[in-house]
Parts: structure tokens; C-alpha cells; sequence
């Protein structure tokens, strides 16, 4: 179709970086850099900005980005004994000229299929062998979609295991006026308060101080409720059992030197994970962890949304 944006682009991003632009042809577009196979960028139809980058982000390898979607593997946090959230979002990924076709491929989509592989340097500190396909969304309704597959490639027979993340960074107008519906009821384990486990009280959550918890066996959808923007974010996902909610609030924000002061009212984390219990995947054995994000428009009435329209739809 002349006169039509190309879906997908290779161009330079800041200091240089390699990154892909994808258009869908209303105006929605997602930038995804190589280093870290990192999603920076995810805008709607308007060009309104819906993920969130610190302002004070490091594109300088190796210190990883500050904001998108950061990659966690082989594991989260400090769960573990590698780096901080591993390693695989402090590398540099290739474009894949031949990923292996997908189930669900639709020809009218803007999608880009990244692949990582391990290095030397990986081997010292986690000796396995992996291929890790990550393919990139971006759906003719603006929705960003994730899919990541994980094969273990050891000649040796050896499984191994490993915990996940997708560290979404959603831009928000207040942080004090977001709440997050589909975690009632959830067990969580307070990172603030030593990994301990508590049941989650109350309709719905909502932020006033700092918030660190993963939610264990949640629903594969969950809504977060900006109640200034008028806008509800969908998060759909399959094979993340667990939700990260992160928001390091005013003290720890000051701590964090790639964070401005004051970015922590304009962020939040909801994170689709596997990290209570680690995917072990035997040689030649595929793991799969998709995460679909949407952002729809929110009607309220007395602070509430439409009842349970969103969850429920």
C-alpha cells in the first residue's frame, strides 16, 4: 500500500544504540533497543507516551535502562546468586532472521523477533545453554504484546532453572491517585519487610508510601486505574503466575542514581513473573511467557470504574 509508514524500522537511538521502531497504521508506534532487548517506547494513537522513562536513564552499556520494559532473566531481583535481575537486560541482543514460526502470526501486525544467546562471560556465572526468542507486538488497536521463549539447549542433559520478569514501567498522572484492581485477595511477600507472607486486605489497591510485593498465583489479567487520565491499563498474561508491584516512593527514589527525585509520582511497576517458584526446562524443552498490554479509556463514578468492566471484558 503506497504512501504508507514501513511497520518496522533499524535506526539509532540515543548515544548511538541500535533500536526498531514499530508502526501500526493509526498512529501507534513501540521502540525497542537491541542492548537489553529493551521496550523504551510505547505510544498510542495520539503519540501519548504510556510507558515510563526515567529522566535520568543511562543508555550506556553496561548499566542497564532505567524504565519500559526491562527484561529480568535468568533472575529476578537478588533471588539468587547472579547480578541484580540477571543479565539478559544488560546484553546485546540480535534481530532473528529465522525465528521458528508462531502459532498466533496475523500478516497485519508490526512485530520484530529478537534472540539472545549466551556469551563467555555468562557461562562463569550461569554455565547453561539457551536460546532466548523474544518476539515484539505491536497489534492493529495499538496493544503491545511480548512473547518470550526460552529453550534449553545443554548437550550435557542438564536442566536448569530459572525466574522471570517483564519490569513494566507504566507512565501515570499521579501515583497517588492509581489504583490496581484483579490482586485482591492475593498472598504476597513483602519485600519491605523480609520476603515475609501476607494476604492482601482490602477492594483494591492503592499507593501512599513505598510498595515492594509479589503477588503469588494472580489472575492472568489486572487493571490499573489512572483516576486523572482517565485511563485504564490491561495487563494479560500467560505462564507469569506471579505480580511484582513496585513503586520505591520519595526516600528510595533519592537512593536510586539513575531516578530522578521526583520520577516516583509519575511510575509505576506491575510486573508479570515467575519467581516464587522457578521454571525448570529439561534440554530441548521450550518455556513460554507472553504479556499483553492495552490501554483503554476509563468512565468512573464516584472514583470507581464501571463495575468490574474492564476485568470481566
Amino acid at each position: 500500500m503506497s504512501g504508507e509508514k514501513p511497520l518496522f524500522e533499524l535506526c539509532k537511538g540515543v548515544n548511538g544504540l541500535d533500536k526498531i521502531v514499530l508502526r501500526e497504521v493509526r498512529g501507534g508506534s513501540a521502540e525497542v533497543y537491541l542492548y537489553g532487548g529493551h521496550v523504551t517506547s510505547w505510544k498510542n494513537d495520539i503519540g501519548e507516551e504510556l510507558l515510563f522513562m526515567s529522566s535520568k536513564a543511562i543508555f550506556k552499556p553496561p548499566k542497564a535502562i532505567c524504565g519500559g520494559i526491562p527484561i529480568c532473566f535468568p533472575q529476578f531481583s537478588n533471588h539468587g546468586n547472579l547480578e541484580q535481575h540477571g543479565f539478559a537486560r544488560n546484553r546485546f541482543w540480535s534481530i532473528d532472521p529465522d525465528p521458528p514460526p508462531f502459532p498466533t502470526a496475523n500478516l497485519n501486525k508490526a512485530y520484530v523477533d529478537l534472540i539472545l544467546r549466551p556469551s563467555e562471560e555468562d557461562n562463569k556465572t550461569w554455565p547453561h545453554s539457551y536460546e532466548f526468542r523474544l518476539r515484539v507486538t505491536l497489534g492493529p488497536a495499538g496493544d503491545l504484546m511480548l512473547t518470550s521463549r526460552i529453550r534449553n539447549t545443554n548437550t550435557d542433559g542438564k536442566p536448569f532453572s530459572f525466574t522471570f520478569a517483564y519490569h513494566t514501567y507504566f507512565t501515570v498522572s499521579d501515583i497517588s491517585e492509581v489504583r490496581i484492581e484483579g490482586l485482591e485477595t492475593m498472598d504476597y511477600l513483602d519485600n519491605l519487610r523480609g520476603k515475609e507472607r501476607f494476604t492482601e486486605q482490602g477492594d483494591a489497591i492503592t499507593f501512599e508510601s513505598e510498595v515492594d510485593k509479589i503477588y503469588l498465583s494472580t489472575p492472568n489479567k489486572i487493571a490499573i486505574l489512572d483516576h486523572e487520565k482517565k485511563r485504564t491499563y490491561v495487563l494479560r498474561k500467560d505462564g507469569l503466575p506471579d505480580a511484582v508491584v513496585w513503586n520505591p516512593w520519595d526516600k528510595k527514589a533519592k537512593a536510586i542514581a539513575d531516578l530522578g527525585d521526583e520520577d516516583y509520582k509519575h511510575m509505576l511497576c506491575v510486573e508479570a513473573a515467575a519467581v516464587e517458584k522457578p521454571i525448570t526446562i529439561k534440554p530441548g524443552e521450550e518455556w513460554k511467557g507472553r504479556l499483553e498490554l492495552s490501554a483503554v479509556p476509563s468512565s468512573y463514578c464516584s472514583g470507581q470504574l464501571d463495575p468490574r468492566r474492564v476485568l470481566e471484558g
